[in-house]
């Protein structure tokens, strides 16, 4: 959102820059992005970018979304505009963006939660990266990394990192 200049990254040594899938697919939109050449262009930044999946907006926007197996419907919070984000779609919109690092698309659930609630959105979100990893363009200089899961329960975040290392990521 601007909070640090592009200088200022570079003078304090940052190694990664991190970008908003969501936000940046809202406003200014992934395709004027891509027009003006990826976020490289757009931020002139030459070192490697990360974008989240859009993951943690599931959570965190939960009054304007509906969330089901196939992805979640947003209203956006600058307009109201509807659109569906599934883990295919958030492939696309990093690709857009031109980022080095894609983070697959998961739901990020507030917590404390319940087990149950947090096992089926564990469950859904392994899912979710199976159809990420599956819809990811490999291409040299590029990645896809595996978000674990599983809250404040040891055994769903175990259960977690065996499912994201069976997909197979190139980081975790």
């Amino acid at each position: 959102k601007g909070a640090v200049s592009t200088d200022d990254l570079r003078q304090i040594k940052t190694q990664v820059e991190l970008s908003n899938t969501y936000h940046l697919h809202v406003r200014p939109g992934d395709e004027i992005v891509k027009k003006m050449g990826g976020l490289h262009r757009f931020m002139n930044w030459d070192k490697p970018i990360l974008t989240d999946s859009g993951g943690f907006q599931v959570m965190s926007l939960t009054g304007l979304r509906k969330l089901t197996e196939e992805g979640v419907t947003f209203s956006s919070h600058v307009d109201g505009k509807k659109f569906f984000l599934s883990p295919e779609e958030s492939m696309k919109i990093q690709h857009k963006l031109d980022s080095n690092i894609t983070m697959c698309l998961d739901e990020c659930v507030k917590l404390p939660a319940p087990y149950e609630t947090v096992k089926k959105s564990v469950e859904m979100s392994m899912r979710w990266a199976k159809r990420s990893r599956e819809a990811f363009i490999d291409r040299d200089g590029y990645g896809i990394f595996g978000i674990q899961q599983g809250g404040d329960y040891e055994d769903l975040r175990g259960w977690s990192a065996e499912q994201l290392k069976n997909i197979g990521f190139d980081g975790y």
